[in-house]
């Protein structure tokens, strides 16, 4: 068989590209690599979302929160019953491998099995890559790029690396559990896109002195029992530690977007080329859906203002 459209990426955006294919009656299959919304899945236990349920909403269907902003289980739990009720065609803990083309076709082989497609639809997110620190010790078991639960941390020494959103909700989380948080912060104060209910409770945490911060700093060493960072002056410091969360954001595949001869920008963002009217990239038949879009700015797409790429997509292929 060949589909008439493949998506890769099954989150949010890439099941609403699934039920823009199917109003279209175009024929249509999510490859995911890992579970169902995977990105949302390896989110924090505790995540709240910073937009309203109604934001989050796919194709009209009411996603109902008991709070005023949804949390990461009721998100979970949103998108699978649409993946039910509505049959979605999605093949999870499949990766794709390799892509080719010959004609007019896609060929894609996978960890399972091979697909011919007439279009493709990248809805990868960005999840899954790290921004590293490139520093000696990071790859110890004590560090980790991404956090869960606060719980595991109870009573230890740990630093947090950063001041965005995940890096505040890890450090106030594991403050409250009983762990010794402290916040290594490349610039001069707590990020400014961190959720305003949060921003002045790590603020005053800080201030009170419950959470230690170092601003105008930067991690320099990690090792078993201390980590070195410099401080504002330019000093070497030295801190007993039991853990590391480098929690300094993530980026796109942007090898496996360049591998498929997508043309990325040289201003250091490596924002890919797409028609801002269709979404499709400068490769015929390749669409891209959601945060792939951005390039490092990581921060401009989400999952209600990205939504409407589904119906762009879905159109253009049909047309």
């Amino acid at each position: 068989m060949t589909y008439d459209v493949l998506i890769v990426g099954g989150g949010p955006i890439g099941i609403a590209c699934a039920l823009e294919a199917r109003k279209k009656n175009l024929s249509y299959i999510i490859i995911e690599k890992g579970a169902l919304v995977n990105s949302l899945y390896n989110y924090p236990e505790k995540m709240t979302f910073f937009s309203t349920s109604e934001k989050l909403e796919l194709d009209g269907i009411p996603f109902v929160s008991s709070n005023p902003k949804p949390r990461k289980q009721e998100a979970l739990e949103y998108y699978r019953r649409i993946v039910e009720s509505k049959q979605v065609h999605i093949n999870l803990f499949e990766k794709v491998e390799k892509i080719d083309k010959a004609e007019s076709i896609f060929e894609i082989k996978t960890s399972k099995t091979n697909y011919k497609s007439k279009n493709l639809v990248l809805a990868t997110g960005f999840y899954d890559i790290p921004n590293y620190l490139n520093i000696p010790g990071e790859d110890l078991p004590k560090v980790t790029h991404y956090y869960g639960d606060p719980h595991y941390y109870a009573t230890q020494k740990v630093v947090v690396v950063g001041a965005s959103n995940s890096s505040v909700d890890a450090a106030l989380e594991i403050y409250r559990k009983g762990g010794k948080v402290t916040m290594i912060v490349r610039g001069g104060d707590i990020g400014s896109r961190v959720k305003y209910w949060v921003r002045p409770d790590v603020k005053n945490r800080i201030e009170e002195g419950s959470i230690k911060a170092h601003f105008n700093a930067e991690l320099t060493k990690i090792d078993e029992d201390f980590v070195e960072f410099k401080d504002e002056n330019g000093k070497i410091q030295k801190l007993e530690n039991d853990f590391v969360l480098a929690l300094t954001g993530y980026r796109p595949n942007f090898e496996f977007l360049e591998k498929l001869g997508i043309q990325l920008s040289k201003d250091g963002l490596s924002i890919p080329e797409y028609n801002r009217q269709t979404m499709e990239t400068n490769v015929e038949g390749i669409y891209l859906a959601g945060v792939i879009c951005g390039g490092m700015e990581t921060h401009k797409w989400f999952i209600e203002n990205s939504r409407i790429h589904a119906k762009m997509i879905m159109e253009d292929i049909n047309s």
